[in-house]
């Protein structure tokens, strides 16, 4: 019987248009499964891989973090997963570097401990938004050590507690700027799981989308006194301010946060860029690095359930691009390019 054919949409200058073509197929180790990918998602830190090659560490390279489809070869040591199993996994090319790691393939590597079963009410389309969101919020609310994202710069330490199918209040409340991104809808998902109070900021027209997944009360950042409210909410709720998680993080977002932050008497600012260099003495910075132990007891626990349950939901909604690997590209360009409220997906 002879093997599948595996292709990928390989990278191999950085800047340069992906290009389509055979990969050798991956075989699972130990603890890995080989994923049949159906749809595979775009990120942000995929935009900066392509664009300038950070966090590439062998060429041609193929990367991507997002996967969903079909188990294709379980692992010797893998007792969860089963051939022909529908599932979302979220790959660690970012730390390994290996091309068989990289989600923009047909088929894709993935740790038994970052994937979890998808179960059969929903599509690959809106699974494979999950992935990436999922493991970037854990790291950005559950960690209790800082550890190392890129030299000189720490990772975020908020200690706050695993998201559960039942909830106990926390106590505590965050403030989650840019809630309607893939990462931030995400946080404010897990963090109200956790019980966790949310106050979050977007724009007007996507304060729905926040407040659908679990936001107590949502402001719009182009209203010039919206830092006023989002501290008299934080206030209001007479809990403990942990600090701001910043999806967007900018030198257009920063500014705010620390007005924020000061007014509230510091905290951590978590962001998904590096931080501000220069902050006051009562704010811990982090910046969140999606590739953690810490978020395994989410998947081997709590995704799959959730999802059954319709308590974590796929959202924001995806934008499919395309049917092929060689759809990804463009999509890249898309997400550089920004988008509001969904997250770009290639069917394959």
């Amino acid at each position: 019987m002879s093997l599948p054919a595996n292709q990928a949409a390989w990278l191999h200058k950085a800047d340069t248009q992906l290009q389509v073509g055979d990969a050798p197929l991956p075989t699972a180790g130990p603890n890995e499964i080989v994923i049949r990918n159906a749809a595979i998602a775009i990120n942000p830190v995929d935009c900066h891989m392509q664009k300038v090659g950070v966090f590439i560490q062998q060429w041609p390279a193929i990367f991507g973090c997002d996967v969903a489809g079909i188990v294709h070869e379980v692992g010797s040591s893998v007792t969860r997963f089963n051939v022909g199993d529908r599932v979302i996994g979220h790959t660690i090319n970012l730390i390994s570097g290996r091309p068989k790691d990289g989600a923009f393939a047909l088929f894709t590597t993935v740790p038994a401990d970052k994937a979890a079963i998808l179960p059969a009410t929903i599509t690959f389309t809106d699974g494979v938004v999950v992935p990436f969101a999922l493991e970037a919020a854990i790291c950005a609310l559950s960690a209790t050590e800082p550890g190392t994202a890129l030299p000189g710069v720490s990772t975020p330490a908020l200690g706050l507690p695993y998201p559960s199918l039942d909830p106990v209040p926390s106590g505590k409340v965050i403030v989650v700027n840019g809630a309607s991104s893939s990462v931030g809808s995400m946080v404010t998902q897990l963090a109200t799981a956790a019980g966790v109070k949310v106050i979050a900021v977007t724009s007007a027209q996507n304060a729905g989308l926040a407040c659908t997944c679990g936001a107590a009360e949502a402001f719009d950042y182009r209203d010039s006194s919206f830092v006023e409210k989002v501290v008299e909410a934080v206030e209001n709720s007479k809990l403990q301010f942990v600090g701001i998680i910043d999806s967007v993080s900018t030198a257009d977002t920063y500014p705010n946060d620390l007005l924020i932050l000061e007014k509230l008497g510091g905290g951590h600012l978590s962001c998904t860029h590096p931080p501000p260099a220069e902050v006051p003495e009562n704010v811990k910075t982090g910046m969140i690095f999606a590739v953690n132990d810490v978020a395994t007891p989410v998947w081997t626990d709590y995704v799959t359930k959730a999802l059954q349950a319709g308590k974590l939901k796929c959202l924001p909604a995806p934008t499919v691009i395309g049917k092929g690997l060689e759809f990804i590209h463009g999509a890249l360009e898309k997400c550089e390019a920004g988008v509001s409220a969904t997250k770009l997906v290639v069917e394959v």
